[in-house]
């Protein structure tokens, strides 16, 4: 039988539909999840030129590091107060603004390259100015998720996201490597451009309804320590952002230094940096379909603990590989064991985050996620002019080995703090025979049926 989606519209998929495209159901989701594939290749593909762009004018590991530092570092400035934002105003058109900010930001990037005239500040400048684009982007879009498909389906549609994230990753990083060895990169950046006209008109066609804001608003700062208390005080929130932020800074950054393993380990050329991307992406998009085949988040604190040791060995065995094919499968575990990780860590913190704080607890997710990165870029970048990339890489793996057997060890505190939490959204029983408590609202209602029963 056909059901409705929230904007009301009837659906082709049916509530006994398969469990991996169930967000599906909303014709919203769909519109979506089309536009953001066609804007993701071009995403992908301007990474690509951009690292081999600075790379071949420089032939620097520390610059490529730099880059990836004033691309990022804005996150932990910009992020908290995106968060704020994405609580008070309509998601929807904030979403359109950062696609259209990056839209030109892509155009002005192609526009220097083709014409020849481009240079190492102008990436540096530009590169910082679609950081603060992101990171008004990414907390407002992590949050606009829920209205999008509703509670419900929401952990398949962070799933689904994650595999059309990674999906693209298969494509985008091969394309441009191809293009980029018969036309330079700039055809890449013009490219990337034109995709972001799919999100936008996707978001445009969609139909959601304005949820009413406050006439009355709290100051930015109360907000914000009120969205910072609210996550640091919950262990399950808190442990998980520690663990993300622990590997974006140290786990994360061997991407940073794909062109010298591309180049200087490996021997390769363009083609070979899009190879190992791509590896990569294969394995965070087998990762991302088999979190979305799985029905309900018991079991993701589980995924998070490991998801950083597969992370680390990973990369620990490609920092010593000088065979390609090697390194595609060392890189495609890497990729796999980096997506559990992203993607569980999302779905568990919008489980179990109240709606009204969605936008502010995401920022951090974002800060944690992003914020530590340019950091570990710049670490990276440093540290490989020094002690060479290989060795950082490893050390870098090391880092992610620990961090996991800490979240090991903590993980009977994280179920037990998380457990009630499942108990009133019905995800699992009451422990030992006891009843789960229902939503205030829900013990509200049966109070007053208490009461009128017993006046009758």
């Amino acid at each position: 039988m056909a059901n409705r989606d929230i904007s009301g519209r009837r659906t082709r998929f049916s509530n006994r539909g398969g469990t991996i495209l169930r967000a599906f159901r909303s014709r919203n989701y769909r519109l979506f999840f089309t536009g953001q594939s066609f804007s993701l290749i071009g995403t992908w593909m301007q990474g690509v030129a951009m690292s081999w762009l600075v790379y071949r004018m420089s032939g620097s590991a520390l610059l490529l590091g730099v880059i990836g530092f004033v691309s990022q570092i804005p996150t932990l400035v910009v992020a908290p107060f995106a968060g704020v934002i994405a609580d008070r105003w309509d998601r929807r058109r904030l979403l359109i603004a950062t696609q259209a900010f990056a839209l030109v930001q892509a155009f002005i990037l192609a526009a220097l390259v083709l014409t020849g005239v481009i240079r190492i500040w102008e990436i540096v400048v530009l590169s910082a100015l679609l950081g603060i684009v992101n990171s008004f982007d990414v907390p407002i879009r992590q949050s606009f998720v829920v209205e999008m498909v509703g509670k419900e389906d929401l952990a398949n549609a962070i799933a689904l996201n994650s595999s059309m994230f990674h999906g693209t990753r298969l494509i985008g990083p091969s394309l441009a490597g191809l293009l980029i060895g018969l036309m330079g990169e700039g055809i890449c950046f013009l490219i990337n451009g034109i995709s972001y006209l799919a999100v936008i008109c996707s978001l445009m066609a969609m139909r959601i309804v304005p949820k009413p804001r406050s006439a009355s608003s709290p100051q930015v700062l109360t907000e914000l320590k009120e969205g910072f208390t609210y996550a640091f005080t919950f262990t399950p929130i808190r442990s998980t952002l520690l663990l993300l932020a622990l590997v974006s800074l140290l786990g994360i950054p061997y991407v940073v230094l794909m062109p010298v393993f591309a180049k200087e380990i490996l021997h390769g050329g363009p083609h070979t940096f899009g190879f190992l991307m791509t590896a990569a992406g294969v394995g965070s998009f087998a990762a991302a379909i088999y979190l979305a085949s799985r029905k309900n988040v018991i079991g993701l604190g589980r995924l998070i603990a490991f998801s950083p040791a597969i992370l680390g060995l990973s990369t620990i065995a490609f920092s010593f590989s000088r065979s390609l094919p090697l390194s595609l499968v060392f890189l495609a575990f890497a990729g796999f064991g980096l997506m559990l990780q992203i993607a569980s860590s999302n779905t568990i913190i919008q489980t179990v985050v109240d709606d009204d704080k969605r936008g502010r607890v995401m920022s951090l997710y974002t800060i944690s996620f992003l914020g530590m990165a340019p950091f570990g870029s710049l670490i990276a970048g440093g540290l490989a002019g020094r002690i060479g990339a290989p060795y950082t890489v490893v050390l870098g793996g090391i880092c992610c080995l620990l961090g996991s057997a800490a979240f090991i060890l903590g993980l009977p505190s994280f179920r037990k703090a998380v457990r009630p939490v499942y108990e009133r959204m019905g995800i699992v029983p009451g422990t030992a025979g006891i009843e789960p408590q229902p939503a205030p609202s829900i013990a509200r209602e049966e109070q007053k049926e208490r009461k009128g029963a017993s006046s009758a």
